[in-house]
């Protein structure tokens, strides 16, 4: 028996990530043809959309996309965006998991250093070749390079190197691929520039496609978003676990320090509330804590009431950008927007929810001659077009009872949702960030946003139902009135044309009393609002919302 698991064991070996990828590509979503050209031009424009935020660059990004064959394209991206130092530029475009964003307690699009670096990989699969980076600091030089990726010991080979002088600032990245397709579909690069649009209305993004063809996406605000902070994790949401590894790394000397230094919205008088419902001794070393002691204080943790969590390190598109953006994209009739309070999700993660409802005009699916309902989904302004099915947002929207918000054909009518969700940490439910895990705190929050927008929405429509049964009776009596003056005059010989200005008036008269009508209407409609919000808290103090 020895001797088999000796031989069993001499095929083992360790891996790299680079090789792990290499072999389930279709997790860093490279699983199609469609969708594997839309996530190599969501990686680099994410990238681009990043560095510029930070730099505090209104971002200008250029895409470009030409096909060589069949299935075969270049792919180019631009930006005018910091560039990239030299020394790392092997680093972020040929080295999984290397990168500046996921040990930072901070909201970024991208998050675990894969995106640039899997475009890399899967040119070289693909095609056999490098992608080629010209970057530049703005410091007068240029750096050009070729990049592949060492899969077995997941490390960068640069080659072809050039420095010479010049005024470019930014970085372009060019990228031969195959086993991919252009289409102009909801699936497609034309589509995830659309809706990255929409959630960047700071961003100019000019899409040059392979028939030849130059779209723009211009600037909708001038300003750049607020640049988020680190910062540190909330109590609420925090498992044993999570508390148990915070502790190990924590060089506090007491179990008091370690709660006020790694915390968000965790004060000493927070920490004592701690200690006097669990019996602990919060002056020993936060590496002595054992497991049921961690489970204890957790417990705890959900008894007390903390501060909501601090929202600097987020920076949701906001109320006003998104009104924006849904005008210039979508131009709808009308529009509902909502920014909701930031909430927490498990290990004390801070994330908010912002949701949309944009009716009539270009909004919803273009589909032969009508339009029908489209979902948007966002996260951290990023658009997800895949995998939607196993996706928290699109399962909450279809929870939603839209009838009961005057869309009672939702499925067919000119309507687009939009929402947005913002955090440290996106719960994707894989590498491929396409779809957000259904979490309870988020599924909620989700939830609160879709109903409030419906609510208003379910007010206009009403409106407009009303407003065009007035019209339809208005028409009906003016259409009638030279018939009923022609008879009058030729009963009773009424002078036709003073019969027609006296109905004229009553009809005026009549349509007059009826606006003055919806006036008490409205005020009726804002009372059955204040109802329905009380309503939603119920449920979510209950805890019925999202069962």
């Amino acid at each position: 028996m020895a001797e088999k698991a000796s031989k069993i064991f001499q095929a083992f070996r360790e891996h790299s990530v680079a090789e792990f990828f290499k072999k389930n590509r279709q997790m860093l979503g490279y699983s199609g043809k469609i969708r594997s050209l839309t996530t190599i031009v969501h990686e680099y424009v994410t990238n681009s959309l990043d560095a510029c935020e930070e730099a505090g660059i209104l971002p200008d990004i250029t895409v470009e996309i030409e096909q060589l064959g069949p299935d075969h394209y270049r792919v180019t991206v631009e930006d005018n965006g910091p560039g990239i130092p030299k020394s790392h530029v092997g680093k972020v475009f040929g080295k999984m998991l290397a990168g500046t964003k996921f040990h930072r307690f901070i909201q970024q699009r991208g998050q675990q250093g894969i995106g640039a670096a899997g475009c890399t990989m899967y040119a070289q699969i693909t095609t056999g070749k490098p992608v080629r980076v010209v970057t530049s600091t703005g410091n007068g030089m240029i750096y050009e390079c070729s990049v592949m990726i060492d899969v077995k010991r997941n490390e960068p080979v640069i080659t072809d190197e050039k420095e010479y002088p010049g005024t470019m600032r930014g970085t372009r990245v060019i990228g031969e691929f195959k086993g991919v397709k252009y289409v102009k579909s909801e699936y497609g690069p034309y589509e995830y520039l659309r809706r990255t649009a929409i959630a960047n209305p700071h961003a100019k993004i000019v899409f040059r496609d392979p028939e030849g063809a130059r779209h723009v996406w211009e600037r909708a605000v001038d300003a750049l978003p607020a640049i988020p902070k680190p910062s540190k994790p909330h109590p609420y949401g925090l498992t044993a676990h999570d508390l148990l590894e915070y502790a190990s790394m924590s060089k506090a000397r007491s179990l008091k320090s370690f709660f006020v230094q790694t915390f968000d919205r965790v004060s000493a008088a927070k920490v004592k509330e701690l200690e006097e419902l669990t019996g602990i001794d919060f002056n020993r070393k936060p590496d002595s804590l054992t497991w049921e002691e961690a489970a204890t204080i957790i417990d705890a943790i959900k008894k007390i009431k903390f501060l909501a969590p601090s929202t600097k390190n987020l920076y949701p598109i906001g109320q006003e950008q998104i009104e924006k953006a849904i005008l210039n994209v979508l131009k709808p009739e009308f529009h509902s927007v909502v920014t909701r309070p930031p909430s927490v999700y498990r290990g004390g993660v801070p994330f908010i929810v912002e949701a949309g409802i944009a009716f009539g005009g270009e909004a919803g699916r273009k589909v032969d001659s009508s339009r029908k309902m489209e979902i948007m989904r966002f996260a951290n302004r990023a658009p997800l077009l895949f995998d939607s099915g196993a996706c928290v947002i699109t399962k909450v929207v279809n929870e939603i009872d839209w009838k009961r918000y005057g869309l009672k054909d939702a499925e067919n009518m000119p309507v687009t949702i939009v929402v947005n969700i913002t955090s440290t940490y996106i719960p994707y439910t894989s590498a491929g960030k396409q779809a957000i895990s259904d979490e309870e705190e988020i599924h909620k929050e989700i939830k609160l946003a879709l109903q409030e927008v419906a609510r208003k929405t379910s007010i206009h429509i009403s409106r407009k139902i009303k407003a065009k049964e007035k019209s339809e009776k208005k028409k009906t009596l003016l259409k009638y009135i030279p018939e009923i003056a022609d008879a009058l005059q030729k009963l009773v010989g009424a002078n036709k044309q003073e019969v027609e200005k006296k109905l004229l008036e009553i009809v005026e008269k009549k349509y007059k009393e009826w606006e003055a009508g919806e006036e008490t209407s409205e005020n009726g409609e804002k009372e059955l609002e204040k109802l329905e919000e009380m309503a939603v808290k119920e449920d979510l103090e209950n805890g019925s919302i999202g069962e």
